[in-house]
């Protein structure tokens, strides 16, 4: 399918306040408006809501958001006293602006998708990680999770590269985003290490884990991850770390003083693409990544 993108306005008020016009018809369409929701986080989240009722109210026939990066995935579950749900917010704020459909990548937890009253599409990016790496034929590779939480995903990558598996026990101090990254569950003496996760936020989980593989013997360390975050130290921290290529995708846009080079970034615009043209037609979604 092949098509060219709509015409529309957005912009932001002298007092802050989003405009958003549809600039054609699209009464009765298929509408899909595509906001990764990196920074500035909020304002990104705004604009989406209004653009989503903007063609609510310009009789769009279906309207779905296209969603790279889900923010505040992290806030999934109350694990403290008095704190929100925000990632289900966020997903009642969808559904109320109008959303007939969410169409994602590797959301931060599997559960955010039952916080949804519509379909839910979550793509995942392991499988082009995992042809990026095969072609690398990288000998000795064992796969490593940052923690027993990503160890399902990272299982799945180890079995897409026929590799063992080993998971980094790791503790979180608080909420001020450090990490103590503890023992290994697994053995990389020897081994040149894959460490898989969603996102690398301040890159504290991720140079713990690679630390820890080269103390138990790794001899080199590769890591992947969805979202480039790289908030806060993350850059100096990954500049620093024995990682010797770290691998994103482009769902959230990576600045020029950001891109070490170290740093790869595969696109993934051929995936949703395809997955637009499949949701637009009724075909299988799920489909795609029969067979990985």
């Amino acid at each position: 399918m092949e098509t060219t993108l709509g015409q529309s306005e957005v912009y932001q008020f002298s007092n802050e306040n989003t405009f958003v016009r549809f600039n054609e018809n699209i009464r009765a369409r298929d509408v899909f408006l595509v906001q990764t929701i990196s920074s500035p986080v909020n304002n990104n989240l705004m604009e989406l809501f209004v653009m989503i009722d903007a063609a609510r109210r310009a009789s769009a026939g279906r309207i779905t958001a296209v969603v790279p990066y889900y923010a505040y995935g992290r806030s999934d579950k109350k694990d403290q006293p008095r704190i929100p749900i925000t990632a289900r917010l966020i997903a009642n704020f969808l559904e109320t602006a109008g959303a007939d459909r969410l169409l994602t990548m590797d959301l931060h937890a599997g559960q955010i998708q039952g916080f949804f009253n519509i379909p839910v599409d979550e793509l995942t990016a392991l499988s082009t990680f995992a042809d990026y790496f095969r072609e690398k034929d990288i000998p000795k590779l064992t796969v490593v999770a940052t923690d027993a939480g990503g160890a399902k995903g990272a299982r799945r990558m180890a079995d897409r590269l026929d590799a063992p598996l080993a998971i980094v026990e790791k503790r979180r101090l608080g909420n001020n985003e450090k990490v103590e990254a503890m023992t290994i569950i697994g053995d990389v003496e020897g081994q040149a290490v894959l460490i898989v996760d969603d996102e690398v936020l301040t890159g504290g989980t991720l140079v713990a884990a690679a630390n820890v593989v080269v103390e138990n013997g790794a001899t080199e360390v590769y890591a992947c991850a969805t979202h480039a975050i790289l908030s806060g130290p993350a850059v100096e921290r990954i500049e620093q770390s024995p990682i010797k290529e770290l691998v994103f995708t482009d769902t959230i846009p990576i600045p020029p003083e950001k891109r070490l080079p170290n740093i790869t970034e595969l696109p993934i615009a051929a995936l949703m693409g395809e997955a637009i043209s499949r949701i637009h037609t009724g075909q299988s979604v799920g489909a795609l990544f029969n067979g990985h």
